[in-house]
């Protein structure tokens, strides 16, 4: 029962935990957002102590809020100040008829929410790192390696930011037309952060965490449907996270990285490319063009069977000069690899060192590892895998890292370029 427990309020948490901060905020106020944060984690807390022994309860997410809202209205009635506020609550029985997939009001709430993380007056890295943490239900740790910072830093930011929307006095709402279309580009962001985070986790026992690439999908397909918010990028972010979650069941079997040259495509969800190649159709309407349009591409250029390197590469030097980033330079030298041969993949990677936050990827020690190899140099090969083990990484990529690097070790296999989807798969 422990098992069942534990699984039931992981999944609660990331699904609905920010459903549920966000209800709650809506009716305390933006300013109090704290507030709305404990007592949904003392509810989680309470559903660990409970579950184990009595078993998981036939309406879990009810459960869930109810105990959060009497929580809620305790600590509402020892403050004098907050005490008008406790009729606003969403009673229980609301939440507990709301769909998962989710009408209003809450699914209005959690936009909202998201919106309120990504509020002018923060800063980017701030309404990043506030977003994962409210409405994702990150912990620092996890925010810090998606963002390859420290988790010291990211939990400064979080601080910051809240304090900032108390300062402001913001209120918990969607903003006119206008309004989101000025924090669109920092709820996009998150939201491919999100999704990164559960295709190629950074650390833990998983390699992929669907429940993560789903939430982002759900969240994206919430911004569709909403006039304020149905433009081409959200489209192109939607059809890039279809494309890649299609091959999600077909990356792992029995716990180890599968490369996608070895992958079972009868595995991969026709439905979710199908459902890709509507949005990234539906995302070319006017003249946008933003990088999840060309990463979209890509995703698209995969799914359509043997890749076309040549086409891809160009398509990352498109991706390049709209995302002069050092991870878009990372994963533009696998395609320049696969046309030009490692040489000059090295030489695209190596500069990459000059960047304190790339020598904390471990990706990038794992493709030099890759590369110098296939090129000969097995010595400065080894060396790489080493350092890659030596960084943050989930246990699949580690087992996987361990095994090129006891192969080459032991010159028991052929070193051949592996192309993929994702750096990890293109550094196997």
């Amino acid at each position: 029962m422990t098992a069942e427990a534990d699984r039931a309020v992981d999944h609660l948490f990331r699904h609905y935990a920010g459903q549920m901060v966000a209800a709650l905020a809506r009716a305390v106020g933006a300013d109090r957002i704290d507030l709305a944060e404990e007592v949904v984690q003392d509810a989680l807390v309470r559903a660990l102590d409970v579950w184990r022994y009595r078993g998981v309860p036939d309406d879990p997410r009810g459960w869930l809020y109810r105990v959060a809202h009497h929580r809620a209205l305790d600590l509402l009635r020892r403050d004098v100040t907050l005490r008008q506020k406790l009729p606003l609550l969403p009673p229980p029985a609301a939440f507990d008829a709301s769909d998962a997939s989710a009408g209003p009001p809450f699914a209005d709430d959690e936009l909202a929410l998201v919106f309120l993380c990504c509020h002018p007056a923060l800063t980017p890295d701030s309404r990043v790192a506030l977003t994962l943490r409210i409405a994702g239900a990150f912990s620092v740790e996890e925010i810090g390696a998606a963002l390859l910072t420290e988790p010291g830093a990211i939990a400064q930011r979080i601080v910051r930011a809240k304090r900032a929307l108390r300062e402001h006095g913001v209120d918990l709402a969607l903003p006119g037309s206008g309004d989101a279309l000025k924090r669109l580009d920092s709820v996009l962001v998150c939201l491919y952060l999100l999704f990164t985070e559960g295709y190629d986790a950074h650390a833990g026992d998983e390699a992929v965490r669907e429940d993560l690439c789903f939430e982002a999908i759900r969240l994206g397909e919430a911004l569709a449907a909403h006039p304020a918010t149905d433009t081409p990028a959200v489209r192109a972010l939607l059809a890039l996270m279809y494309l890649q979650a299609s091959r999600l069941r077909a990356r792992c079997e029995d716990g180890e990285l599968v490369l996608l040259d070895e992958q079972d495509r009868g595995r991969w969800d026709a439905r979710l490319v199908a459902a890709g190649m509507r949005h990234l159709d539906a995302s070319a309407c006017g003249e946008e063009l933003t990088s999840y349009h060309v990463e979209a591409a890509i995703a698209a250029a995969f799914a359509s069977g043997d890749p076309d390197w040549p086409g891809i590469l160009g398509l990352y030097d498109q991706l390049l000069a709209l995302s002069p980033t050092p991870v878009v330079r990372l994963n533009r030298a696998v395609a320049l690899g696969k046309v030009n041969g490692p040489d000059a993949a090295l030489r695209e990677l190596v500069p990459l060192l000059e960047f304190p936050a790339m020598r904390r990827y471990h990706l990038l020690p794992a493709l030099l590892g890759r590369f110098y190899g296939e090129s000969g140099r097995r010595a400065q090969a080894a060396e790489a895998y080493r350092a890659a083990l030596r960084l943050p990484c989930n246990a699949a990529e580690r087992r996987f890292i361990e095994g090129k690097l006891r192969a080459l070790e032991s010159a028991a296999a052929p070193f051949e370029l592996r192309g993929g989807a994702s750096p990890m798969e293109a550094a196997s």
